[in-house]
């Protein structure tokens, strides 16, 4: 067995040594490829994955966009499930329209899009301490979706400040309060 030195690359997550012991685990050539697949990467950029004002209901529309709906969304969970938890409530939001997509769904997935042209080096940053400290933490709307009115959960675990485990996912039942929602 041979010393290669550093790592810098692991399963296409890239690690950044910093200045003070820190390591950062970030996609920003995943990023970079998927924004180039879409055609997002000469996008302008946008500072939140979501727009709260608009809200998305499904479709029973016949006709479809015409897009790679699926495909993008598809790539956008495989960057949220590894290194990217901020987008983790607009990806779940987007996946609920996988199978009618209409063009404000697909709208919705390139404003994630945009966010991420201005994002790209954001990841998960670990420092060096003696500070072991495990936390979690959880959150729920109430009644947010309009079609149905099931409410959305969400959950982060951080270890030394980082987060090592993340969700959202909108509940199975309708929750008759914000207490039962949480």
């Amino acid at each position: 067995m041979t010393d290669s030195g550093k790592c810098a690359f692991v399963l296409g997550i890239e690690l950044v040594d910093g200045p003070d012991g820190s390591v950062t685990m970030c996609q920003r050539r995943y990023v970079d490829d998927i924004l180039k697949r879409f055609g997002m990467d000469e996008c302008k950029a946008v500072v939140s994955p979501v727009d709260m004002s608009t809200r998305l209901v499904p479709s029973d529309a016949a006709t479809k966009v015409n897009a790679p709906f699926r495909e993008a969304v598809g790539a956008l969970m495989h960057l949220m499930t590894a290194t990217r938890p901020d987008i983790a409530y607009a990806v779940g939001y987007v996946s609920r329209f996988m199978e009618n997509p209409q063009e404000e769904h697909w709208v919705a997935v390139k404003r994630i899009f945009r966010y991420l042209q201005g994002t790209k080096t954001h990841g998960i940053c670990f420092k060096p301490g003696d500070n072991v400290d495990f936390r979690g933490y959880s959150d729920a709307d109430w009644a947010g979706d309009l079609a149905d009115r099931k409410s959305t959960s969400g959950y982060t675990f951080m270890l030394m400040g980082a987060p090592v485990s993340w969700g959202s996912k909108k509940q199975s039942s309708v929750s008759l309060s914000t207490s039962e929602a949480e």
